[in-house]
């Protein structure tokens, strides 16, 4: 009997081992291939870069801000922090600095968008964002706001996003029903409210498939294009079958 339980417990001892064992080996599997992030700011990107990728990373710079501390040219910011552990092969994303903000920031309200264009890529500035709207009383394709605004200083990105003023949206109207109305009376109707007489053609009369003649002022709609109801642009052409 002692001798059944000295073996059970040996096993026992045998299978705690073997867990600790596989718990260990699963450990240093997870975490033998995580690296610290190195600390890459205030470092030219070169020699960024040449740290990174010594360390098991790969770099990304991918933007550009001014920076009163920073000097030009160096990595402002990074992602992830250094002293981060990560995984090997992971990539640090990176913004270069711009140095002090040495540009001033133009005035392009009441400009173009291509003159704003224009001036502000004169100045080594990025065109931002563009927004467009239509605002009552301004011409069309015209600056009507923007950011940062002008003269603005401690500006943290070298961009100017704008907002453009659009043409007035298109006037629309409700179709009427013309059919049943004279063909003449129809035309005037359709210039005076701003519309184009479309193509005109005959319907065929009972018992011929094939309509003859010419329509006339006096030839009565049978169908309309668009139909009656139907909202429609101003000057949009109106299609008639007339009989």
């Amino acid at each position: 009997m002692k001798a059944f339980f000295r073996l059970v417990l040996l096993t026992l001892v045998l299978l705690v081992v073997a867990l600790v064992s596989a718990l260990t080996a699963m450990r240093l599997a997870i975490h033998g291939q995580e690296l610290i992030v190195p600390d890459l700011v205030g470092k030219l990107p070169a020699e960024a870069r040449r740290i990174a990728e010594q360390e098991g990373f790969q770099l990304d710079v991918e933007r550009r801000y001014y920076s009163a501390t920073i000097p030009e040219d160096r990595i402002l910011s990074q992602v992830p922090d250094s002293g981060t552990r990560v995984r090997r092969g992971w990539q640090i994303r990176a913004a270069q600095s711009l140095g002090p903000q040495r540009v001033e920031i133009p005035n392009l309200i009441g400009q173009s968008e291509r003159a704003a264009n224009i001036n502000i890529r004169r100045r080594g500035l990025d065109v931002g964002t563009i927004g467009r709207l239509w605002t009552s009383g301004t011409p069309a394709d015209q600056v009507v706001s923007q950011t940062p605004g002008p003269h603005a200083s401690g500006i943290s990105a070298p961009k100017i996003s704008l907002l453009i003023s659009d043409p007035p949206p298109a006037q629309s109207f409700v179709m009427p029903n013309f059919v049943g109305a004279p063909l003449g009376t129809a035309k005037m109707n359709l210039q005076d409210a701003g519309f184009q007489l479309g193509a005109v053609t005959l319907s065929a009369q009972p018992g011929n498939s094939l309509a003859t003649g010419n329509p006339s002022p006096a030839s009565i709609i049978v169908s309309q294009n668009p139909a009656a109801g139907d909202k429609v642009l101003a000057g949009a052409k109106v299609d008639f079958q007339v009989q």
